[in-house]
């Protein structure tokens, strides 16, 4: 088998959440235990931290692989979903698994996948989880998918349980409240191990405050902590962030290569998890810390987080896809200089796309376009939604023509972005 013949494989025979939807939902990890007893618990020998979320995991769990492997740590990362190629999702050291590690083992384990008929990524999980052991790597950071309780991540036993914050995304597999996805996103929380909440929220510190008391874990809640600011720095290919612990800054000048404002959050739930791993003798060096931060692009190739594509027009693109992680972007976009803003949108058919539309600028010209997935909402549907909401713009089948108009109609003082759907970024990036 090829490379591109074992993606096939894969891509037709598992069923992949990402291109069609609640069909490859297993709400449960029966699957997940056979193969983890197949391939010999794999996760057993590696430490790792485990990151959880609506919003913010993948940057948090990017920044914090970044941080142990500048301290020298063989660092394994574990993200999802892939935006250019199916091997950013496990990699060590910033290297993604090889191509002939994914044929191989594809090939070589087709008949227990056959008989037991994983959905892709219960089938990556154990992937991933077999080649950090095979690599020995001293740590992985593993980033949970939609959930948490049920998520194929949650049979590792990590050093310390992140959990980022909690929106009301994919509520029609963890529940229409806020309180209820918490308490998904809490059955990441286990016996004796510490846990680290990143935003406080009125409606899920109870939920994660009584999950920690059953299991005997210590909980801390980073903005009790920390704050952070932030400014731009000169060259505008990073931010400087200030952190400060109870009102005194503890980290000045720190500067990151990632340049969303909305990082300030993601920023002090790392340094807070950092804090909790001190306590058990993980000791990062501090300027460990600071060559981490600065270079998590770089180090881990992380992808489509206020991604800047060009000048002259600027143009930005972002994964942003559900209303809170949205609304921050639309709140930088309107704090960015420019003569006129274009927006370049596309969305799934299972976002509730009303209360994102209305929110958006009403001043902008928008690109309206789809993904090459399967569950990617038509542009016919996306213009009757956007007229109803009071936006008025093109359609455009592919985001690649919606780019090529945006830039014949901008200025060089313009700026274009482009989001709505992780997979509208994959397609241009």
């Amino acid at each position: 088998m090829t490379y591109r013949e074992t993606l096939k494989y894969l891509y037709s025979r598992l069923p992949m959440y990402q291109r069609i939807g609640k069909a490859a939902y297993k709400a449960d990890l029966g699957n997940t235990l056979l193969l983890d007893e197949y391939f010999g618990y794999s996760h057993r020998h590696f430490r790792s931290i485990h990151v959880a979320g609506t919003n913010g995991k993948g940057s948090v769990s990017h920044m914090l692989a970044s941080i142990f492997q500048s301290a020298g740590w063989k660092t394994g990362l574990y993200t999802s979903p892939h935006i250019k190629d199916f091997r950013e999702r496990i990699k060590v050291n910033g290297t993604p698994v090889p191509e002939k590690y994914v044929i191989d083992f594809t090939r070589d384990n087709k008949k227990v996948f056959e008989k037991i008929e994983p959905s892709f990524f219960e089938m990556t999980v154990a992937l991933a989880f077999k080649y950090f052991a095979a690599e020995t790597v001293d740590i992985a950071i593993i980033e949970a998918g939609m959930g948490g309780r049920l998520d194929s991540t949650n049979i590792i036993t990590p050093m310390a349980s992140v959990i980022t914050n909690i929106g009301t995304d994919h509520s029609e597999f963890l529940g229409s409240s806020i309180k209820s996805i918490a308490l998904e996103k809490a059955g990441i929380i286990k016996n004796k191990i510490p846990v680290i909440i990143g935003e406080t929220h009125p409606e899920t510190t109870e939920v994660f405050t009584v999950r920690a008391e059953e299991y005997n874990s210590r909980i801390v809640f980073a903005q009790d902590n920390y704050s952070c600011k932030s400014s731009p720095h000169k060259n505008g290919k990073s931010q400087i962030l200030q952190i400060s612990r109870k009102g005194k800054v503890k980290y000045k000048n720190l500067k990151t290569d990632l340049l969303g404002s909305y990082q300030q959050k993601n920023a002090v739930t790392v340094i807070q998890t950092l804090d909790l791993l001190e306590e058990q003798n993980v000791i990062i060096p501090r300027k460990s810390i600071y060559k981490g931060f600065g270079n998590v692009v770089k180090n881990t190739g992380l992808l489509g987080r206020w991604q800047v594509l060009g000048t002259n027009p600027t143009i930005i693109c972002d994964t942003a896809h559900n209303l809170e992680a949205l609304t921050e972007v639309i709140t930088q976009l309107n704090n960015t200089p420019k003569n006129h803003l274009h927006i370049i949108l596309g969305f799934n058919d299972d976002k509730k796309v009303f209360p994102i539309l209305n929110m958006m600028p009403g001043d902008a010209t928008y690109y309206f376009t789809r993904s090459a997935i399967p569950r990617a909402m038509s542009v016919q549907d996306l213009l009757k939604c956007s007229a109803a909401a009071g936006l008025n713009g093109t359609g455009f089948q592919k985001p690649g023509d919606a780019l090529k108009e945006a830039r014949k109609n901008a200025s060089p003082s313009d700026l274009i972005f482009i989001g709505g759907s992780t997979f509208v970024v994959a397609d241009l990036l």
